[in-house]
């Protein structure tokens, strides 16, 4: 079973998330600043408005190692 407390969990759908933000699309229910406090929980790296693309390159490393 997939638990979604663990952080590669949430760093697979905050990636989803941001590829919308980097080409413009938004989420109604979370702000672009939600979701780059959420990518700095995860990564440990602070973003700053509009840094979609550095937050994705980020979270990518981090599901992947």
């Amino acid at each position: 079973m997939i638990n979604p407390l663990d952080k590669k969990v949430q760093a697979v759908f905050l990636k989803g998330h941001l590829k919308l933000l980097s080409v413009g699309l938004k989420n109604s229910k979370m702000s672009g600043k939600d979701i780059l406090n959420a990518a700095t929980r995860i990564t440990g790296n602070t973003y700053k408005r509009g840094q979609y693309t550095l937050a994705l390159k980020d979270l990518e490393r981090f599901t992947d190692a």
